[in-house]
């Protein structure tokens, strides 16, 4: 048996983003992640510019005009400089700083993955926390066909959810 846990929770983190350059993934494009996140790296080297710590997935769901759901992926990451007059498929930010969310620091196979979300989710549950239904996860180390991620989930504004009234 393991000694080291492979999901740790916490609560009340604030992930702090600085100078991040974000690009969209389009649906057609989710099988080519890693195209997508080289040609950012591209992009990035091209404008003199480097790239400070891990790459970043942010992802959301929001229904379209007709009710379907659409999955929302967006890459990040942080930049040395602020990179102007960004060209598009690209977006810069100076700050992103989402405060109040539930973590969890994954330990494990890449493929393991949805269970630090699974487990998030379920601890959101059990403790009567209302989340917002986004994520953004940090993948801090990939070694030897294991990853460490730091998932954050921002608690919904409202705060706790009010059942039984």
């Amino acid at each position: 048996m393991s000694t080291t846990e492979k999901i740790t929770v916490r609560e009340n983190k604030v992930l702090k983003l600085n100078t991040v350059l974000i690009r969209e993934v389009n649906e057609n494009e989710f099988n080519d992640i890693g195209k997508v996140a080289y040609m950012m790296e591209s992009y990035i080297k091209s404008k003199g510019n480097s790239i400070l710590g891990p790459m970043i997935n942010y992802t959301t769901a929001e229904a379209d005009d007709s009710g379907q759901v659409k999955i929302i992926l967006k890459l990040m990451v942080q930049m040395k400089n602020a990179i102007h007059n960004v060209e598009a498929p690209y977006d810069i930010s100076n700050q992103i700083r989402v405060t109040n969310c539930l973590f969890a620091r994954f330990s494990e196979k890449e493929e393991n993955l949805q269970f630090a979300y699974s487990k998030l989710q379920l601890y959101a549950f059990e403790n009567d926390i209302k989340l917002k239904g986004d994520s953004y996860t940090v993948f801090v180390e990939n070694k030897d066909g294991k990853v460490i991620a730091d998932v954050f989930m921002e608690i919904d504004k409202g705060g706790l959810t009010v059942e039984g009234l």
